[in-house]
């Protein structure tokens, strides 16, 4: 990924002088959390979120929702964080500098994608932690992995996180890296377009099996998103050859029956929550390849 020398972000949040050490473990799953890739649940399906997709396809592509609606019908990076400037936050550092890079370019196409309809993306702050971290949605601790609260608005990363993702998944490559963070920044869309929010009302009355169902939903959506923001990346000529690989590796290495199969032997299919290795290649692929948020109908479609 050619990212050095790029535009880098100013809505990082760098705390990681202040997290201290580890909770020990994770936690439950906040509700309110969307993590990767063993996070909280998500909620929604249904009539309600089907309608805030097409109006959300409506203002990207251009045509009024209302005439559907109206009737009913139908490369390596070293992390050098130990120094620390004289206001006590660690001093830059590559893997940071990486990060704030990536940011800045998923800042990029979604203000774009919004502007283009008429609407004002919002941008996101990703809080850079060590160990444990304290957020809208409650504590969380590094073994939690990233995760996006909604109350904030923020994306939360002990960037260690990385570290695990090359060497106990399997998923090396910078490119691996930007997927986890645009895949975050995915619910931030989802956030802000409303789909989060009627997906949390609604799983206050479903059962767990169904709340597992419509997560696994969510987390294909914001897999798609981050493929959606790579098609725009690769048509400026920042990827590299294997970049795209290396993502698609790591969506089938953090995928729910991969990871049960590793850590326990044996997937519990009614558990999974974020999506099998094969469903999160084929939805970040699928807006890889078209750009399209139209595509990323994960509500409507079988996943």
């Amino acid at each position: 990924m050619l990212w050095r020398g790029r535009r880098q972000s100013d809505n990082i949040e760098d705390e990681r002088s202040d997290s201290g050490g580890g909770l020990g473990g994770g936690l439950g799953g906040s509700p309110g959390q969307f993590r990767i890739p063993i996070g909280g649940r998500a909620g929604g399906g249904s009539s309600i979120i089907l309608v805030i997709l097409v109006v959300l396809a409506g203002w990207y592509f251009g045509f009024d929702p209302s005439q559907i609606l109206g009737d009913g019908s139908g490369g390596q990076i070293t992390d050098n964080s130990g120094s620390q400037d004289s206001t006590g936050a660690p001093a830059s550092d590559e893997m940071k500098q990486f990060v704030a890079t990536v940011l800045a370019e998923t800042e990029d196409t979604w203000t774009g994608i919004f502007k283009a309809n008429g609407l004002t993306y919002e941008d996101p702050k990703l809080v850079l932690f060590s160990g444990q971290i304290r957020s809208a949605c409650g504590f969380a601790s590094s073994a939690a992995g990233p995760f996006y609260c909604p109350g904030d608005h923020k994306v939360y990363l002990d960037m260690t996180f990385f570290q695990q993702l090359d060497q106990q998944f399997g998923a090396s490559g910078e490119f691996a890296r930007a997927y986890v963070v645009a895949h975050e920044v995915g619910h931030h869309v989802q956030n802000l377009t409303g789909i989060m929010q009627k997906f949390n009302q609604m799983r206050q009355s479903m059962g767990e099996a169904e709340a597992n169902q419509m997560s696994v939903r969510v987390e294909l959506q914001a897999d798609c998103f981050a493929g959606v923001w790579a098609h725009y990346t690769a048509q400026k000529g920042i990827l590299e050859q294997g970049d795209m690989e290396s993502a698609l590796n790591a969506a089938k290495q953090i995928g729910d029956d991969t990871l049960q199969k590793k850590m326990q032997g044996y997937v519990v299919p009614e558990s999974f929550n974020h999506g099998t290795s094969a469903q999160r290649q084929t939805w970040l692929a699928r807006g890889y390849k078209s750009g399209k948020l139209s595509d990323c109908d994960t509500f409507n479609n079988p996943v």
